[in-house]
Parts: structure tokens; C-alpha cells; sequence
């Protein structure tokens, strides 16, 4: 385990990780620098080797709004994925002295919405065993969103792939999502689009695991802060606005019904064997087969649609039940 860091700076670092978003992301930035903060703050935008040219509208858009003193941009000629994209940040944040005691991560689609940095921090400050705490999101127009979990497993990866009404509040206790309008307390994980760390609890842990390049990176790093012994915190008062799914292009209500890219499986796969072994990944693998098969059989009922994943069987089997298998995974596109 790593020794804990001193602290060398009294800010909050604040990454956005931009993929062919630059303008969302210079909407991001605004709207952290347009609050009111009580502390310093630094932001640090890495760009993950956008192919559009981001990089330098960026460096050009810094410059001219007067921003490149207390925003950082990390231009990478790689896209690197998300959880690696924020370990180039934090790793730059260790190389300069200048260690903050949080670490504030924002989506390049989401906006704070009123004091977000200063209200987690203060509940960070106050509750010494809480190593992340994330906001409440809200779709555009105030909807919210999902913004609370539980940690996905056999019982839950059933129950959606099934995705009926009555054995899903039968499971409602194993469900992932939370309901979207809880009060604040304590969770499995948060929404990664604005979440808080502890940045000693996070280097503790040796940051994201690099082996995830998009999707369940911070389920598992929150997986592993809990069972070092710290807790997760969802705080309602905290209010940020997220156009979901801007760079990805995949949508929490609609994963179920797009093809999904190779790596959403390579990441289903690996949290699953990292964090329970490869017999509960093969057993949560038959879960989800067995309800894909029944939703299925419900979608011949007048009325019901299929759930799956477009190709969900050709693509589980190459890209998640192949290296399960032991066997090389086939990858489509």
C-alpha cells in the first residue's frame, strides 16, 4: 500500500477528460470558474487524441479566455479511455509537488449547477471515512438521472437482461440502479460523470485500473476504496447537469438496445474476473445468456420489444464467454 501523501496545495484539481467534445468542455470549465468557490481550484483537461483537431482549439480557446493559468491541458496522441486518461492527470499532479487533497472528476457534458465543489468538499471534511462522494445529476430540463448504485453481480445481471416488471421488483434489492430521487447516504458507487475523491484514498488503491479503457472503471475503483475500509457517499444537495453520453454515444436507456462496442464487453468481462473470480464471471456469463433467452421468448407477446443488445449473442460469445473460455476473443468492425 502506498504512504499516505502530504499535502502541498490547499486546491481542488478538477479533470475533465475530452474526447471530440471541445466545445462542451470549454462549457464545462466555465461553469466550475462562473461559481462562487471557497477554495482554490486547478483544472486539468486532457485531451484523448481527439481526431478532429480538439487539441489545438483548445490551446487556442485557453489562451484567448485568459484560462491557461489555472486550467492544464493535457494533450495526449493516444486515446487512452477514460480511467487511464485520468491516471495521466493524476500522475502529472504527483510529478509537479502540488498534491491536492481532492479530486474532483466532471464529465466534458455535464455543468455544475450551483456551489458542487464547495458541497462535497465540505462533506468530505466532515465525514473522515467517506473517501467519494458523488452529486445528484439531472437530465437537461431537470429531470434526474440515475446518479446511485449497487454493485452489478449475478442476481442483478439476470434481472436486466430479462427485464420483467414482476421478477425485477421481486429483485429489486439486488437491482443496480438506485432510484433516482433517494435523499443522500451512503451507496456502492457513484455516477463518474462529477464524483470526489479522497486523492490519498485513490493513490492508495493504485488509481483506475488501466486495464479498463471505457465503462465499470469507476465501479471497480469504488469497489476496491470499500474494501480497503472506505465509503461511498451520494449527496443530493449537490446539483449537476449532464447531457448524457455526448462522447460515447451510448446512453444508459438505451444500452440495451444499440450494438455495444467491443471494449463495453472487454470491461463487462474484466470486472467481473478481477473482482470475483472467472467461475462467478462464467456463472453471471450464464445469467445474463438465460435472461437474454427469455426476454426473447417475451418479445412474440403482442405489445413487448426484444431488450438485448443488437447481435448481443455473436458479440457476448466472441468478446466476453471466448477468453472466459480461455479462448482468443474475436472482434467485430
Amino acid at each position: 500500500m502506498a504512504m499516505m501523501a502530504s499535502h502541498t496545495s490547499n486546491h481542488i484539481a478538477v479533470i475533465i477528460i475530452n474526447y471530440n467534445t471541445a466545445r462542451l468542455s470549454l462549457e464545462a470549465i466555465a461553469s466550475v470558474l462562473e461559481k462562487s468557490i471557497r477554495r482554490g481550484v486547478h483544472i486539468h483537461l486532457l485531451d484523448n487524441a481527439s481526431p478532429h483537431g480538439d487539441a489545438t482549439l483548445l490551446e487556442t480557446e485557453l489562451m484567448r479566455r485568459g484560462w491557461d493559468g489555472i486550467v492544464t491541458l493535457h494533450a495526449q496522441d493516444e486515446n487512452i479511455g477514460f480511467g487511464r486518461g485520468n491516471n495521466v492527470v493524476f500522475e502529472s499532479i504527483i510529478a509537479s509537488g502540488q498534491i491536492p487533497e481532492y479530486v474532483f472528476l466532471l464529465n466534458p457534458d455535464a455543468r455544475v449547477e450551483n456551489d458542487v465543489i464547495d458541497v462535497l468538499a465540505d462533506f468530505l471534511d466532515s465525514n473522515i471515512d467517506a473517501k467519494a462522494v458523488g452529486a445528484r445529476i439531472e437530465k437537461p430540463g431537470g429531470q434526474p438521472a440515475t446518479s446511485a448504485f449497487r454493485f452489478p453481480g449475478i442476481i442483478s445481471t439476470f434481472a436486466s437482461s430479462l427485464s420483467l416488471g414482476l421478477v425485477s421488483r421481486l429483485l429489486k434489492r439486488w437491482q443496480v440502479p438506485l432510484d433516482p430521487q433517494i435523499s443522500s447516504g451512503k451507496v456502492d458507487w457513484v455516477a463518474g460523470a462529477a464524483v470526489m475523491f479522497r486523492f490519498d484514498a485513490i493513490r492508495n488503491v493504485n488509481f483506475f485500473d488501466p486495464t479498463y479503457f471505457l465503462y465499470y472503471e469507476e465501479v471497480d475503483l469504488m469497489r476496491r476504496l470499500s474494501l480497503n475500509g472506505g465509503q461511498i457517499w451520494y449527496v443530493a444537495e449537490a446539483h449537476v447537469v449532464h447531457i448524457e453520453g455526448a462522447s460515447t454515444e451510448v446512453r444508459s436507456g438505451e444500452v440495451m438496445r444499440k450494438r455495444l462496442p467491443a471494449y463495453w464487453y472487454d470491461s463487462w468481462r474484466h470486472y467481473f474476473v478481477s473482482n470475483h473470480g472467472r467461475a462467478v464471471a462464467l456463472v453471471a456469463a450464464g445469467a445474463w445468456i438465460l435472461g437474454a433467452v427469455g426476454n426473447d421468448m417475451l418479445s412474440l407477446l403482442p405489445g413487448r420489444s426484444r431488450n438485448s443488445p443488437a447481435e448481443f449473442y455473436q458479440d457476448f460469445f466472441d468478446m466476453a464467454l471466448r477468453p472466459l473460455l480461455g479462448l482468443k476473443a474475436r472482434r467485430y468492425g
